[in-house]
């Protein structure tokens, strides 16, 4: 099995069981709304995402023509446990692959500070908040100093960054035509997008036809970062 079919976030792991111990107690599956308030969501979207990822790693099989039909077809559930690296973020999946122990071991994590919410849509305010910490792959990072934003907004989803994802944004303040960058406008307001150079003004294009292209002063501009990689949870 590959790797990344085995690793589940902590609220999948979380759901998962929940179906399972609730099958069993009760012969069903449990409903929408029982998974959202077992798992303290707001909404029952957050649960067709979990029961969507679940689905793709092989855990859930959606039975046809039956109204709340899941199985649960990994009953290996006592065997996914939380990695050590990950605690907050991924749980690992131990199914008696042969070469599972030796990804996990050769995996290594650095701890970037997590610096507040960053818009991919309209700019709000920039946040300088280091209190809370994140772990992210070291192969996502490059030389130099990095930290990561939680994205707000859905102008950047044509690029495959959603709302409330974690982009990893390299710290620097140069960047190349067509580089998806953090910029920090008149020194007040902070936005993900993608730059564009036009001779003495900068283009920051979304990547949403719901947005238009934000043309400014190249002065009122400065690049505080650009984009390396990104993390999702479901």
């Amino acid at each position: 099995m590959n790797i990344n079919e085995s690793m589940l976030t902590v609220k999948q792991k979380k759901l998962l069981e929940y179906i399972n111990s609730f099958q069993k107690k009760n012969g069903v599956t449990p409903s929408y709304e029982e998974m959202k308030s077992a798992l303290d969501l707001k909404s029952k979207s957050g649960i067709h995402r979990l029961i969507l990822a679940l689905e793709e790693r092989g855990f859930l099989k959606r039975l046809a023509h039956k109204a709340r039909a899941l199985e649960v077809i990994k009953d290996s559930i006592s065997s996914v446990k939380i990695s050590n690296q990950q605690k907050k973020n991924v749980v690992l999946g131990n199914f008696n692959t042969n070469n599972h122990e030796e990804i996990n071991s050769s995996q290594k994590f650095s701890t970037l500070p997590m610096l507040g919410k960053i818009a991919a849509g309209t700019p709000i305010e920039a946040i300088q908040d280091d209190n809370d910490m994140v772990d992210v792959p070291k192969e996502m990072l490059s030389v130099g100093e990095s930290y990561a934003l939680t994205v707000e907004g859905d102008s950047m989803i044509n690029e495959g960054i959603h709302n409330g994802d974690t982009v990893i944004i390299k710290k620097t303040n140069l960047a190349e035509n067509g580089d998806i960058v953090v910029a920090l406008i008149d020194d007040h307001e902070a936005t993900l997008k993608r730059l564009r150079k036009k001779g003495q003004s900068i283009a920051l294009e979304s990547a949403n036809p719901l947005y238009e292209t934000k043309i400014l002063s190249a002065h009122r501009v400065k690049i505080q970062g650009k984009l390396v990689g990104l993390l999702r949870k479901y």
